[in-house]
């Protein structure tokens, strides 16, 4: 009888209330929290063991970050250059910064967006040295809307959200990672990077006809760049095209704007621009290469300025590496969009191919994988 009595008891104390449902409800939800915090608070002690572990070698970060720099690929997108005020800016871009740390070692980064709401998402950009516990940390909101030619336009598709967080945390997540990286590491990277242009500089006609066809994609003309220059582009000396090639990167970042770098030749439109954009690299590839004694061939058809832009557009989606490089593309689909050289159907497909690529850089729960490179 005792026996049966007790078991009834703790039948009972093990009931549930069901009045109590909202109460219930944010108990497991506290404990939800708690592991959470709990999983946050063990891959941190982790991180910081096996820092203290495994020590960084200078020597061989320093030497790992010099021989990224060789590589011309990372050289020609390692430096960002643009005017402000009559005078010339330059720096380390994101990816250079972001080679930098996964070079130097025992570096953790990335973004996080903390909340969405009322229009607007609060971001955060971080860079934690784990062997030294340096820590550099910007906390900033991003508006959910992009000013353009027509007006501010209005944000809704989460993918156009998603795109524009990434972008503006990547400017931060830049100043954060070289706040924490010494001051001399990030010189000798650019110092090596120039270097590295400079021997690698192709002024012959194929190269300053690809250079002009890179710049045509962006809707600058031959004219345009020759005004800046102060000559015709078939004069080109190395130093020279180090310079633009620093400023098409500059462009393709979002660091400036083309309209800002190369003012516009009078009485030109927009759909002009992009159509004398790959004829005037013809018409100087045939100069150079008459200038340095070859004959030279017969260009062939020039494809509509439309064509030619989707599909620098969808070359440069492929190759893309990181989050900025295609918040970089889609600025670009959108001026084409403002300037009336694409359609809505043409940004779309711009849209749907981003997307696609930035699914390889995401992780399972939607969020922004930290130090993304996918080559």
């Amino acid at each position: 009888m005792t026996t049966t009595l007790t078991t009834e008891v703790n039948h009972a104390e093990m009931a549930i209330n069901p009045f109590a449902g909202g109460r219930q409800t944010a108990v497991a939800h506290s404990g939800a929290a708690e592991s959470e915090s709990q999983r946050a608070i063990a891959e941190v002690q982790a991180a910081i063991m096996l820092a203290k572990r495994f020590p960084r070698n200078h020597v061989e970060a320093m030497d790992r970050i010099l021989s990224a720099c060789c590589r011309p690929t990372l050289a020609e997108s390692a430096v960002y250059s643009y005017t402000r005020g009559g005078q010339e800016v330059t720096g380390p871009s994101i990816r250079l910064a972001e080679a930098i740390a996964q070079s130097w070692g025992n570096l953790q980064f990335g973004i996080r967006e903390l909340a969405q709401g009322g229009g607007k998402s609060t971001v955060e950009a971080f860079a934690w040295d784990v062997e030294t516990n340096t820590r550099q940390v910007k906390v900033f909101e991003v508006p959910h809307t992009r000013h353009t030619k027509q007006g501010t336009k209005l944000l809704t598709d989460p993918r156009d959200i998603y795109e524009m967080v990434a972008n503006q945390g990547a400017r931060r997540l830049r100043a954060c990672i070289l706040g924490v990286i010494p001051g001399d590491v990030v010189d000798s990277a650019l110092a090596q990077c120039e270097t590295t242009l400079r021997t690698n500089v192709d002024v012959t006609a194929e190269g300053i006809q690809k250079l002009l066809t890179a710049f045509g994609g962006i809707g600058v003309t031959a004219e345009q760049i020759a005004q800046k220059l102060g000559h015709k582009v078939d004069s080109l000396v190395p130093a020279e095209f180090v310079r633009l090639r620093k400023i098409f990167a500059s462009i393709r970042d979002g660091y400036t704007t083309a309209e800002a770098e190369f003012p516009r030749v009078d009485g030109e439109q927009p759909a002009q621009r992009n159509a004398g954009a790959t004829a005037a690299a013809s018409a100087a590839a045939a100069a150079a290469a008459k200038a340095g004694g070859k004959k030279a061939s017969k260009p062939e058809p020039a494809p509509s300025p439309k064509v030619a832009a989707m599909e620098a557009l969808t070359a440069a989606i492929e190759k893309a590496a990181t989050v900025a490089e295609l918040e970089a593309i889609r600025s670009k689909a959108n001026g084409h969009h403002d300037d009336g050289l694409f359609g809505d159907r043409d940004l779309d497909q711009v849209k749907a191919a981003i997307h696609g690529r930035l699914a390889a850089m995401t992780t399972s729960d939607g969020e922004i994988v930290e130090g993304t490179d996918v080559r």
